[in-house]
């Protein structure tokens, strides 16, 4: 009997991986958007300016605040990826400061970024990223590791 399951159970498996997603899509490749309900929300892009201080970096982002927004505390994003991996996106919540936006890097306690799973939702490279934690109100961003480039967003 659980011969003749197996073959079953793997070839079932193996369709359910290969289902195409019939979702809604970004966009444009490389823009990580908001998923509310059938809607994106295209999130802002920016590059961080880096200010240096002795052995630690302030990342700056010009603007009090982001015009992507959401009201969802743990926000699903999505993405097509076409030079972004989507692994290497991290989440961080930003200062509000003079009207701008920051993030001190310190050499001794940089910021850690907050946890994310990532999932992707076909072969034509549209990935599926979810907040793993509860975000408080305020700005964030994702950001490709090692880049200054930044897509910020606002949970209210």
């Amino acid at each position: 009997m659980l011969r003749r399951l197996l073959p079953l159970l793997a070839a079932t498996a193996l369709g359910a991986s290969a289902q195409k997603y019939e979702g809604p899509r970004p966009p444009k490749p490389d823009l990580p958007c908001l998923k509310h309900a059938q809607n994106l929300v295209p999130m802002d892009v920016a590059t961080a300016r880096e200010e240096h201080k002795k052995d630690d970096v302030l990342y700056v982002i010009e603007g009090a605040a982001a015009t992507a927004r959401t009201p969802l505390a743990s926000p699903i994003f999505l993405i097509q990826a076409d030079k972004l991996v989507p692994d290497k996106l991290q989440l961080f919540r930003l200062t509000p400061r003079d009207g701008r936006r920051e993030i001190l890097f310190q050499a001794k306690k940089p910021p850690k970024p907050i946890l994310m799973e990532v999932t992707r939702l076909g072969p034509d490279r549209v990935y599926k990223l979810e907040v793993e934690e509860s975000l408080e109100p305020g700005e964030y961003s994702l950001s490709p590791e090692g880049s200054n480039q930044v897509f910020c967003f606002q949970v209210f």
